[in-house]
C-alpha cells in the first residue's frame, strides 16, 4: 500500500470512530473491561499456580530400605532414582538424622529423650530417602516405580494429596481457558457491532468508490484501521491500570500482612509484566483487527 493510501485509510478510520463515537466508545470500554478481567485473572492464576507450585516441592515420598541392607546398595538404590526425569529432589536421611528429628517434633526435651536410649536407636532401620517430583501428577507410575526396585522395603507417600493437586491444576486450566474464550468473544461481538454500523453509514459511498475502480482492499482498509485503533487502546488502559492496582496489592500485603508474604511468594512486579504487557497488547489489537476483518468479509458485498 502506497503512503497517501495508508494516510487515507487511518484518516478514515479515525473519522469512522468518530461518526460512530457512542458505538467506539462502547467498544473501547467493553475492550478494557474484558481484558482487566483477564488481567485480574492471569495474575491470580500465576500466583495460584506459583503458590501450587510450592506445595508440591513440599509433597515427599520416602523410600526405606529392607534390613540390614549394605551402603552400597543404597547409593545403587539412590542412582537408579537419580536417573528418572520426575525427580526434582533426593536427600538421604540416615537413622540417625531420623531419630535426631524425630525426638525434636515428639519430645519436649528432646536431648533427655535422646540420652534415655543411650546408643540404641529406636529407629535403627529408618533410614530412607526423601524425594519431591517436578509434577505430582506423575506420583502414581513413580512410586510403582519405586515398589519394583530391590532393596526398597516401603514406600511412603501423599496419593490423596498429589491427586487433589492434580484435580486443581486441571480444573483451573479449564476454568481459564472458558472464561478467556468468552471475553474474547463478548469484545469481537462489539466491534462487530461497530464495523456494521461505519459500513451502514458509508454504504453509499463505498458504492461510489467501487464504481470508480477502487479494490476491496482499500475500500476495506479504513474498517481495519478502526478496528486495530478501538483494541489498541482498549488495551492499552487495562496494562496501566493493572500495573498500578498490582503494585499497590504488594505493598499492601508487604505492610499489613507479612505473615501471607511469607507463606506465598507472590510473582515480582516487573517479572509478571513482562508476560502480561505484552500479551494484553496483542490480543487487544488481534480482537481489533479480527473483528473487523470478518465483519468487513461479511457485510461489505464489494
Amino acid at each position: 500500500m502506497r503512503i497517501s493510501s495508508a494516510w487515507y485509510s487511518f484518516r478514515q478510520g479515525l473519522k469512522n470512530i468518530r461518526r460512530n463515537i457512542l458505538f467506539s466508545l462502547a467498544s473501547i470500554g467493553t475492550i478494557i473491561a474484558c481484558l482487566f478481567i483477564f488481567g485480574l485473572f492471569y495474575m491470580v492464576l500465576v500466583n495460584f499456580r506459583a503458590a501450587i507450585k510450592k506445595i508440591e516441592s513440599n509433597i515427599s515420598i520416602t523410600v526405606f530400605f529392607d534390613e540390614g541392607i549394605s551402603d552400597q546398595n543404597i547409593d545403587l538404590i539412590g542412582e537408579q532414582i537419580r536417573t528418572r526425569p520426575e525427580v526434582n529432589t533426593i536427600d538421604f536421611i540416615s537413622a540417625t538424622d531420623a531419630w535426631m528429628g524425630y525426638s525434636e517434633r515428639i519430645y519436649n526435651d528432646p536431648e533427655a529423650a535422646r540420652a534415655s536410649f543411650g546408643k540404641d536407636n529406636p529407629l535403627e532401620n529408618s533410614a530412607s530417602y526423601s524425594i519431591t517430583l517436578k509434577d505430582v501428577s506423575k506420583q502414581a507410575d513413580f512410586v510403582q516405580f519405586l515398589n519394583g526396585i530391590d532393596g526398597v522395603r516401603d514406600v511412603k507417600s501423599s496419593g490423596y494429596t498429589s491427586d487433589a493437586i492434580s484435580a486443581i491444576n486441571v480444573f483451573v486450566g479449564y476454568a481459564s481457558l472458558g472464561i478467556i474464550v468468552i471475553l474474547l468473544l463478548v469484545s469481537v461481538f462489539l466491534i462487530n457491532n461497530t464495523i456494521t454500523i461505519g459500513i451502514t453509514v458509508r454504504r453509499e459511498e463505498i458504492k461510489i468508490m467501487k464504481l470508480i475502480g477502487a479494490t476491496n482492499a482499500f475500500v476495506r482498509s479504513p474498517f481495519i484501521v478502526e478496528g486495530v485503533i478501538i483494541g489498541l487502546v482498549g488495551s492499552c488502559i487495562p496494562v496501566v491500570l493493572l500495573y498500578y492496582l498490582y503494585d499497590a496489592v504488594l505493598g499492601y500485603i508487604a505492610g499489613r500482612f507479612t505473615i501471607l508474604k511469607s507463606l506465598f511468594e507472590f510473582i515480582p512486579l516487573n517479572t509478571l509484566f513482562k508476560t502480561l504487557a505484552p500479551a494484553i497488547l496483542i490480543i487487544g489489537v488481534g480482537i481489533g483487527f479480527f473483528g473487523s476483518l470478518l465483519t468487513t468479509r461479511k457485510h461489505l458485498k464489494v
